[in-house]
């Protein structure tokens, strides 16, 4: 089976300390790895120092760091450096995220995102072997760069996140690994055959790429409270982060679906929004529901074949409480 790991909440936590203490809590229950995203909250390498000081085993790494915020050199030592304080337990993931992000918070453009994030993986992979750099590429020219310390004992994992066929082909082709997102069990079937086909063309070894799938998951008592947590998480990503999730959904046989819910949304209409989804695309999308639903609903996801870890991620509006009852109900056995 895969294994299991947690997608720590995408909305900002009270305190640095909340964020470690749900680390802290997936090490005890015997979780793989923590992910920790980077959006509006905190920045990802100040918490992921903390959070490697204050544990011990579990394995830590941003999903994931834009491709536009931070030089690919930067990101290099970052990676290097994180490598270094937590013994060896940071595996890093890379994405372009979308124009939402990178142009409305960040104010840089968005451009040529493949391109720049096959650039940013060849570097950051040069940068973290301790070898000179000098790299002539169609966006970044880089020349003499070198790191002034020892380079990582354990060399660091550097994945490729991506939601549309041709950027989960370019991971299967150039990362160590393909973080997926908001995808049915028949959407992720078609992504691994994309996933496949990069793997091919770059004549990988099928076993040196790594597939984590970030699940929207809430396992409560009170089954019909997460529903309606998961329901509000999936209306807020379709209706105001861009057209990147909608599209998603369109991809997958849901286009009028995401379009309502993205109209309603937009005019206002959350609980329009909300009520265009309905409990086949809960489940098409996440395992929420009370705990014994929710372990049901992992499984479909964690049989398909090219999955090798489940990511237990959170809808952004659930409590502190919440989130850990999840934890501990979807615990790996």
């Amino acid at each position: 089976m895969p294994d299991r790991t947690v997608h720590l909440p995408v909305a900002a936590q009270p305190s640095i300390d909340s964020l470690v203490s749900l680390t802290q809590r997936a090490e005890d229950r015997g979780y793989e790895r923590a992910w920790l995203p980077e959006t509006w909250g905190r920045d990802a390498v100040t918490a992921l120092s903390i959070m490697a000081e204050r544990t011990e085993t579990i394995g830590l790494g941003p999903s994931v760091l834009n491709v536009y915020s931070r030089s690919p050199a930067l990101v290099g030592q970052t990676a290097a450096t994180l490598q270094e304080l937590s013994e060896g337990r940071m595996r890093v993931a890379l994405g372009p995220s979308g124009p939402a992000v990178v142009q409305g918070w960040h104010g840089v453009d968005f451009d040529r995102p493949l391109r720049r994030t096959r650039e940013y993986l060849d570097i950051v992979r040069a940068v973290c072997s301790g070898e000179t750099v000098n790299y002539d590429g169609d966006i970044f020219t880089l020349g003499g760069f070198r790191l002034r310390c020892d380079p990582p004992e354990k060399e660091v994992p550097i994945d490729a996140a991506g939601m549309g066929p041709k950027s989960v082909e370019l991971a299967g082709r150039f990362a160590d690994g393909w973080h997926a997102l908001m995808l049915t069990p028949e959407g992720l079937q078609d992504r691994l055959e994309d996933l496949r086909r990069g793997m091919e063309l770059g004549d990988r070894d099928p076993a040196d790429v790594r597939t984590t799938l970030s699940l929207n998951c809430c396992a409560l008592d009170d089954g019909e409270r997460a529903r309606e947590l998961a329901r509000g998480h999936l209306a807020f990503y379709v209706g105001a982060m861009g057209t990147f999730y909608r599209d998603c959904l369109s991809r997958q046989g849901y286009e009028d679906t995401a379009l309502e819910i993205a109209s309603a949304w937009g005019n206002g209409d959350k609980e329009g929004a909300l009520a265009a989804i309905g409990d086949d695309l809960l489940d098409d999308l996440g395992a929420v529901g009370t705990p014994a639903k929710a372990r049901e609903e992992i499984r479909k996801f964690e049989e398909i074949d090219g999955v090798d870890r489940v990511a237990v991620s959170f809808p952004r509006g659930a409590e502190q409480d919440e989130i850990e009852a999840t934890i501990d109900a979807l615990a790996p056995n």
